[in-house]
This record gives structure tokens, C-alpha cells and sequence, in this order.
């Protein structure tokens, strides 16, 4: 395996150890999470990484709670029909209308409540 194969793949691993940590009944950003991880232009290849997991194995992660800078559902389309919704309005999510979350309520920053070792991953051989 290359070693962008590997850089990727870790990037990949942190961005699902700091979604494995939103709490329920909270949103992040896709930015927020690629800010974190030191990485602030890198939103998309964070809604990569989630995008990987739901084709992969279904939700395992909470990847509902990942949405837009504008707390739209944004990644939707990777759930199915409603599912997205239905899952942040089951945690009580309020919404401003039919597919933006409000953020102002809901927004959980992971620099506010992580710390870097909190995502690290060790190096694979």
C-alpha cells in the first residue's frame, strides 16, 4: 500500500473516532470536523470518509449527525429516502425547515469538547 494510501486512510480513521463522538442530540459540520483534525480546507474529503462508511458496513457510525456549514442534509441521499431526517428528529434535532438543522441550537464543535489524542489512531505495519 502507498504511503498516501496510508495518510488517507488515517485521516479516514480520525474522522470516524471524532463522529464516534458526537453526542446524541447534536450536529457537527463537515468543516468542523476537517478544522479539528488540522485540515480546515478538507470538508469534502471528510464527507468522503462518511460517505465510505454507509456504502461499506450501514450506519455503524452516527454519519446522520455530520451536516453542512448551513446545517443542511447534505450527505442525505447516502441513507435513503427520509432516513436522515427521521434519525436527527428521533434525537429530537429541530429543524428550520424541511432539510436545514438548526445549528445555533444544536451545534457541537469537537475542538470545544476533544483533544488531538482523543481521534489519534495508531500507525498500521
Amino acid at each position: 500500500m502507498s504511503s498516501q494510501n496510508n495518510t488517507k486512510e488515517d485521516f479516514y480513521d480520525r474522522v470516524y473516532k471524532v463522529v464516534e463522538r458526537i453526542p446524541y442530540g447534536s450536529v457537527t459540520t463537515y468543516g468542523a470536523i476537517a478544522r479539528f483534525l488540522g485540515t480546515g480546507g478538507s470538508a469534502r474529503t471528510v464527507g468522503y470518509a462518511l460517505n465510505q462508511t454507509l456504502k461499506t458496513d450501514g450506519p455503524s457510525l452516527p454519519c446522520h449527525r455530520v451536516v453542512n456549514r448551513l446545517g443542511q442534509l447534505t450527505g442525505k441521499a447516502y441513507f435513503g429516502p427520509g432516513i436522515m431526517e427521521m434519525l436527527l428528529k428521533q434525537e429530537a434535532i429541530t429543524f428550520l425547515d424541511e432539510d436545514t438543522v438548526d445549528l445555533a441550537r444544536h451545534f457541537w464543535d469537537p475542538a470545544d469538547a476533544l483533544t488531538f489524542p482523543d481521534v489519534y489512531v495508531e500507525k498500521r505495519d
